[in-house]
C-alpha cells in the first residue's frame, strides 16, 4: 500500500508543478503586453497633444479655424473590418498617426502662407515709410509772415536816445566772417543794464543774427524778469525763433508772453504772432483760436496799430 502511494505521488508531482507554473507565466506575459501597449499609447497621446498645441498657436481664434472632418454629415460611412488583437491595435495606431501627419502638413502650409503675407505687408510698410520720409525732407512753402512790428522801445528811436546809439550792423550777416560781423554791432552802455541788454538783442535780431539774438534775449529774460522791457523781450525772442525757422519754440514764447501779462506792451503782438506760428506748424485750429481771441481781447489793436498785421495773417488761414 505504501508502495502504491509512493508511485502515484511520484507520477502526479510533474503535473502539479506544471499547473502551478502556467498561472504564474500568464500574468507575466499579459503584463509585458500591457506595458508595450501603454508605451505606444502614451507616445501617441503626446504627439496628438503637441499637434493640438500647434493648432491653437496657428489658429488662436479657434472657431472656424480648424480642419473640416474627412466625412461630411449625411455621407455614408465605409466600415471596414477591424482586425482583433495586436494587429488591430497596430492598425489603429498607424491610422491615427496618418491623421496627425496630415494635420501637421496642413498647419505647416498655413504657417508658410501667413509668413509670406507678413513679408509682403512689411514691404508695403517700408515703401510707405520711405515715401513719407521723402515728403518730409522736401521743402515746404512757408505762409507769409505778418508785416514786421516795430519792437524798438521809444527811448531807442531817433531823437530819443543819443549817447547809447552806436554803429548799426549791416542788414545781412557777413558770409565767412560771422564773428567779426557780430562784433561790429555796438553794445549799448548806460546806467540801465537791462535796457542795454534788450537793445543789444534787438540790434542782433535786426541784423539777422538770430542765434546770437536768441542767446542775448534768453539771458535778459532770466536776469531781468521784472524789467519794464520784459514784455518786449519775450515777444522779440519769439520773433527771433520764428525768423530762425523754429515755429515751435516761437509759439511757446508768444503764448508765455501773452499769458504772463495780457496787459503787457507786446501781449497783443505775441497773440497775433502766435497765430502766425501755428500756421507755420500747420495747426489751423489753434491758429484760428489765437486770431479769434486776439480780435475779442484787443479790438482796438485789431482796428488800429496792428490792423495791417491782423489782416495779413487772416489771409493765410481759413477759419470757420
Amino acid at each position: 500500500m505504501i508502495c502504491r502511494s509512493t508511485t502515484w505521488s511520484t507520477r502526479l508531482m510533474p503535473l502539479v508543478l506544471i499547473a502551478l507554473t502556467v498561472p504564474a507565466l500568464v500574468p507575466v506575459a499579459a503584463h509585458a503586453q500591457a506595458d508595450g501597449t501603454e508605451t505606444t499609447e502614451a507616445r501617441l497621446r503626446r504627439i496628438e497633444g503637441q499637434m493640438r498645441a500647434l493648432q491653437r498657436k496657428v489658429f488662436p481664434d479657434g472657431a472656424g479655424k480648424t480642419f473640416a472632418p474627412e466625412i461630411a454629415p449625411g455621407e455614408a460611412t465605409v466600415t471596414t473590418a477591424v482586425p482583433t488583437g495586436n494587429a488591430g491595435a497596430l492598425a489603429d495606431v498607424l491610422s491615427r498617426m496618418d491623421a496627425v501627419e496630415a494635420q501637421m502638413k496642413a498647419l505647416t502650409a498655413s504657417g508658410e502662407d501667413t509668413q509670406n503675407r507678413l513679408g509682403k505687408l512689411e514691404s508695403r510698410v517700408g515703401a510707405v515709410e520711405t515715401t513719407q520720409a521723402s515728403a518730409a525732407a522736401a521743402p515746404v512753402a512757408q505762409p507769409p509772415v505778418a508785416a514786421p512790428v516795430d519792437d524798438t522801445p521809444p527811448s531807442a528811436k531817433p531823437g530819443r536816445h543819443s549817447a547809447n546809439d552806436g554803429a548799426v550792423a549791416p542788414s545781412t550777416p557777413v558770409a565767412g566772417d560771422r564773428a567779426a560781423a557780430v562784433a561790429a554791432i555796438n553794445r549799448p552802455s548806460s546806467d540801465d543794464k537791462g535796457e542795454d541788454a534788450y537793445m543789444y538783442g534787438y540790434r542782433l535780431w535786426e541784423a539777422k543774427f538770430y542765434a546770437e539774438a536768441e542767446a542775448v534775449l534768453l539771458d535778459f529774460v532770466k536776469q531781468y524778469a521784472s524789467h519794464k522791457r520784459i514784455s518786449y523781450a519775450r515777444n522779440l525772442l519769439g520773433r527771433a525763433y520764428l525768423d530762425d525757422n523754429k515755429p515751435g519754440a516761437a509759439a511757446q514764447w508768444f503764448a508765455q508772453n501773452y499769458r504772463a501779462d495780457k496787459t503787457g506792451d507786446r501781449a497783443p503782438d505775441s497773440l497775433l504772432y502766435l497765430a502766425v506760428a501755428m500756421t507755420r506748424l500747420k495747426d489751423t485750429k489753434r491758429a484760428c483760436i489765437a486770431l479769434g481771441e486776439f480780435h475779442q481781447t484787443y479790438p482796438g489793436e485789431s482796428a488800429g496799430r496792428l490792423k495791417g498785421q491782423y489782416t495779413a495773417v487772416t489771409k493765410t488761414v481759413t477759419c470757420n
